[in-house]
C-alpha cells in the first residue's frame, strides 16, 4: 500500500510548527531561569506596556494571547501576586476588570525585553543553519517583517 505524502501546503506547515516549537521551547527556559516569567507571562506584560493607559480589559488580553478567560484569569492572578498589575473594574460596566500594568511589570518586562530579543534571534538562526528549508522560512519572515 502506497503512503500518501502531505501537500506542499501540509509541509509547509509542519516546518512552521517544528520552527515555532523550537522557539518557543528556547524563549520559555530563558525567561523563566533568568527573569522568573512564563512566556504567556512576558507577553501579557507585553501587551499591557504597548496599551493605552497600560490597561486590556481581561477579554482583550484573552483573545491577544490566544487564551481562553479560565487561563487568563489564572494567568493576570499571577501577575497581580507577583505585583506586576493589578485588576481594575471597568467605570462604566461593573461586570467588566480591566488588567492593569504596575511600575513594577513594566519594569520586569523590559529588563526581560532585551532576552527575548537575544534568544529570539539565536533561535531562528540556530533552525534556518541547520535546514535550508527552514533557512527559506526564516528569511521569508524577516524579509517581510
Amino acid at each position: 500500500m502506497e503512503t500518501a505524502k502531505p501537500s506542499s501546503d501540509a509541509h509547509t506547515w509542519n516546518r512552521l510548527l517544528i520552527l515555532h516549537a523550537h522557539v518557543e521551547g528556547k524563549l520559555a527556559t530563558v525567561l523563566q531561569r533568568r527573569h522568573g516569567l512564563g512566556l504567556s507571562e512576558y507577553r501579557a506584560l507585553g501587551f499591557l506596556d504597548e496599551a493605552e493607559r497600560s490597561e486590556l480589559r481581561m477579554t482583550e488580553l484573552a483573545d491577544r494571547l490566544g487564551l481562553n478567560q479560565s487561563s487568563v484569569t489564572r494567568l493576570v492572578g499571577r501577575l497581580n501576586a507577583a505585583e506586576f498589575t493589578y485588576r481594575d473594574l471597568c467605570p462604566d460596566d461593573k461586570r467588566g476588570a480591566y488588567t492593569v500594568l504596575t511600575d513594577a511589570g513594566r519594569a520586569r518586562y523590559r529588563e526581560a525585553r532585551t532576552t527575548y530579543d537575544a534568544t529570539l534571534s539565536a533561535a531562528l538562526d540556530e533552525l534556518a543553519a541547520a535546514d535550508p528549508a527552514h533557512a527559506a522560512i526564516v528569511a521569508a519572515a524577516r524579509s517581510a517583517a
